[in-house]
């Protein structure tokens, strides 16, 4: 198949530091390409990869201070898109929402990869295109929206040769956080549960302006650079060794994450993960096996004990055997020939109901 990927471009292709969308996009960009397939991908100059790249700016724009330009770069990005949409059987989204209204008018199929959750802002517009082929990330990002046009449930997959498996944490032994310093992602309350449990705590992660008063009152006192620790925004090698060396990955969301690529990053470097009751936490972490999934932060506490005693090769096995990179782009393959067949069915059917 001729296949367009369409990344953010927020990031390079894989990024270099955040960017867990822009990592899925290369995973399964760079397995296309394994399997045969001639792809192009519409991204950050900078962006590495084996299929034909497009770019449609030259440097990340998160990166080099043109977050306000961001619509016109994305407006040039949908334009050179559309300008080569007959050379595609198919053209493959991951944006956030901007490509919906423009793909009612492509002759092309096209697929949306769901990657953000539903907010009350979104919602409207993806009710208004209920026909437009979609894939979700988990069942508890579909249960959210429920009417659309699903395609299929993709679990999303990391590149494992990227993260080294280690079969012992270090000592002494240390907790890790990796995500963004929001109160949704709750820092605060891997902090306590630092704290409470008399362990280290070692955290890595971006922080967003808006988030910076959140920052300064509620985890910038906590921080002593001996047992709570923030790292900052660490490339992607410190953040696989911080994920390898760390006795548990604790994952306190506090809201409905569509998927959480952290935790498959963690497991497959062995570290156990403990995560709240959120999202799609339940459908990544097998509970009691490659970590564990509570509903309170005092459970988190309670079974940091257990997590210790996990076998870290079972965490591995665990992504290698659900999360493999070669299960998510055999399901994109299925889903990209289910989609362009029934575009040309209905067009077949329009052909031979129009009057001559």
């Amino acid at each position: 198949m001729n296949i367009a990927q369409v990344a953010p471009l927020w990031e390079s292709v894989p990024p270099q530091q955040y960017g867990g969308i822009e990592s899925v996009v290369s995973t399964l960009t760079e397995g296309l390409v394994h399997r045969g397939h001639h792809v192009t991908l519409f991204a950050v100059g900078e962006s590495r990869t084996e299929a034909d790249l497009k770019a449609s700016c030259p440097n990340p724009l998160r990166s080099d201070g043109s977050e306000d330009d961001y619509p016109y770069f994305e407006a040039h990005q949908l334009s050179q898109v559309f300008d080569q949409q007959n050379r595609f059987d198919i053209i493959h989204f991951h944006d956030k929402c901007a490509s919906l209204p423009l793909s009612r008018c492509f002759n092309t199929p096209t697929v949306h990869t769901l990657h953000y959750p539903f907010t009350d802002s979104n919602h409207s517009l993806f009710a208004h295109c209920p026909q437009l082929p979609v894939i979700n990330i988990s069942e508890a990002q579909k249960q959210t929206m429920p009417h659309l046009n699903y395609i299929d449930t993709i679990h999303n997959s990391i590149d494992l040769s990227r993260y080294p498996f280690v079969a012992q944490c270090q000592t002494p032994p240390y907790l890790a956080f990796v995500g963004r310093m929001a109160p949704e992602k709750g820092p605060q309350f891997a902090i306590a549960i630092a704290k409470h449990a008399g362990l280290p705590l070692k955290m890595a992660g971006k922080l967003d302006p808006s988030e910076q008063d959140f920052f300064d009152h509620q985890i910038k006192p906590h921080i002593d650079g001996q047992y709570i620790q923030y790292l900052g925004e660490i490339n992607h090698a410190q953040k696989a060794d911080l994920l390898a060396k760390a006795a548990v990955t604790v994952f306190p969301i506090v809201w409905n994450e569509p998927f959480g690529l952290v935790m498959l990053e963690s497991m497959a470097c062995g570290t156990p993960v403990i995560g709240m009751n959120c999202g799609a936490v339940p459908e990544v972490i097998a509970n009691g096996k490659s970590g564990f999934i509570c509903a309170t932060i005092n459970e988190f506490v309670e079974k940091i004990p257990a997590a210790l005693q996990l076998n870290r090769a079972d965490c591995r096995q665990h992504v290698e055997t659900l999360f493999h990179p070669t299960h998510m782009v055999a399901q994109y393959e299925q889903a990209y020939r289910q989609i362009i067949g029934q575009v040309r069915s209905q067009n077949n059917l329009l052909t031979f109901q129009r009057p001559h």
